[in-house]
């Protein structure tokens, strides 16, 4: 299959499989009450301070990721290393996860680094994510447990009841969420298989994935980490106090949401859409908010963080062309 061919089509099973769960959520919804509400019923001096730790959170990945190349001799200029993240997030929308590619390319053409270098340190930043992940929601589980199953109860996941699960049409919403996950999976083994053919590439990979062992102020990265993951949460917990309906719910409930959110945008979908808004409002929910204020919630909070994401990649573009030239 030719490579635009395929590219094409990737960008339509991904779109697909958005518009299907998000049209499921949303299939009876009164939109002319989101809109009414976005535009008298935001607080948004809440939504600004939001979007400020969403900006944040990307400059402090860009200064991580540029910490971690210092040890194998690449110099990147800091600007370009937070303009590569602004447009690799961007990129994300188009295809889910050809962002990681984009950046790297990025640093190559600009600041002359080799691409398997990079990729192999983005390859040390997900390692670094996942447990940091996997740590925050183990740790929101246990406090949590009672909410968790329910919301499991909730959307037809109760193992023993598997005649509701097959009846329940959240059921399938998570069945092609899991199925996405599985092929986005697929994809990255067999990209990684393709750069495996080019003569040296491995071995480069390896050596960015290894630069985490030699850097100079350890202390500093891990600062960063714990900031940068400080800053996705208050990008979404500060949106909580946006809305009437919202603002009353503390910060636990906030964390839940967010490490439902964390999981559900894994699906290939452009920037989560739909598996995303049916995460948070179905966990929304359990919290005792409507149902048609939860899908508002999550509607425009997802919209204004997806402007956020195409402006900060458009701003990235036009300040590395400039900057480079």
């Amino acid at each position: 299959m030719k490579r635009p061919l395929k590219i094409t089509l990737q960008v339509l099973l991904s779109l697909l499989l958005g518009g299907f769960i998000f049209y499921w959520v949303y299939r009876d919804f009164d939109f002319a009450r989101a809109k009414s509400t976005l535009l008298h019923g935001t607080r948004w001096g809440w939504m600004t301070l939001s979007l400020l730790f969403g900006v944040l959170s990307h400059v402090l990945r860009g200064w991580r990721w540029r910490q971690t190349l210092e040890p194998m001799g690449a110099r990147a200029k800091r600007g370009n290393s937070v303009d590569a993240i602004f447009l690799s997030y961007a990129a994300n929308l188009v295809l889910p996860r050809v962002g990681e590619i984009s950046r790297c390319t990025a640093l190559a053409r600009y600041d002359g680094i080799s691409f398997a270098k990079l990729l192999g340190t983005v390859v040390t930043e997900r390692l670094v994510d996942a447990v940091c992940v996997v740590f925050i929601s183990g740790v929101t589980f246990l406090v949590q447990m009672p909410l968790f199953l329910r919301f499991f109860h909730e959307t037809g996941t109760k193992i023993p009841s598997l005649a509701h699960l097959f009846t329940s049409p959240w059921f399938y919403v998570s069945l092609f969420s899991v199925a996405g996950v599985v092929l986005l999976v697929c994809y990255l083994l067999r990209m990684l298989s393709v750069f495996e053919k080019v003569k040296g590439v491995a071995l480069n990979v390896w050596e960015g994935i290894r630069s985490l062992r030699s850097v100079s102020n350890l202390p500093l990265y891990i600062a960063y980490t714990v900031a940068m993951w400080g800053c996705y949460f208050l990008h979404f917990y500060l949106t909580l106090f946006c809305f009437d309906f919202s603002c009353h719910l503390g910060i636990l409930a906030g964390l839940v949401m967010f490490v439902g959110g964390t999981f559900a945008v894994l699906v290939p979908t452009p920037n989560g859409a739909g598996p995303w808004h049916f995460a948070v409002i179905t966990m929304m929910m359990l919290y005792g908010v409507g149902a048609t204020e939860a899908g508002i919630f999550a509607l425009i909070v997802h919209a204004v963080q997806t402007l956020l994401i195409i402006l900060l990649g458009v701003y990235g573009w036009l300040h590395l062309a400039f900057t480079n030239r």
